[in-house]
């Protein structure tokens, strides 16, 4: 495993092959980003890199919207308050952030909201009410 900051290079260069990055990947390097810089910079700097990585290694259309935001937004929650944890301690801490499949967004969103050209496009709002326990 690459650590955090050659993960980091590797992403905002390029140069880690697309199939080695995964899921989990994603997840660790929005954390990364969150750890060292307020939400909307994180947010800002997370998708222009991931859209230069994607569209680097030929895949453009990978990239959505929704699903990018979305997942930064959690991980954000899950962070307050844990920000000083590592990532090991913080990836076990939250297992539910590192599965792809079903993600952690099934709790916000409908298949078919997260399938549609428009969520792909640009930001939708969860539609799934989800009862928040104090």
């Amino acid at each position: 495993m690459l650590g955090d900051d050659a993960l980091l290079e590797g992403f905002e260069k390029g140069t880690i092959p697309a199939g080695e990055f995964h899921h989990v990947e994603h997840v660790r390097v929005a954390w990364m980003y969150l750890r060292h810089h307020p939400l909307p910079d994180a947010l800002a700097r997370f998708i222009a890199a991931l859209k230069r990585f994607a569209a680097g290694h030929g895949l453009p259309g990978l990239y959505h919207e929704t699903i990018t935001i979305a997942f930064v937004l959690v991980i954000a929650e899950r962070l307050d308050g844990a920000s000083q944890l590592s990532w090991a301690d913080f990836a076990a801490k939250n297992p539910d952030l590192l599965t792809w499949k079903p993600s952690v967004l099934a709790s916000y969103y409908s298949d078919e909201t997260l399938a549609s050209a428009r969520a792909r496009r640009s930001f939708v709002m969860p539609d799934r009410i989800l009862k928040v326990s104090s």
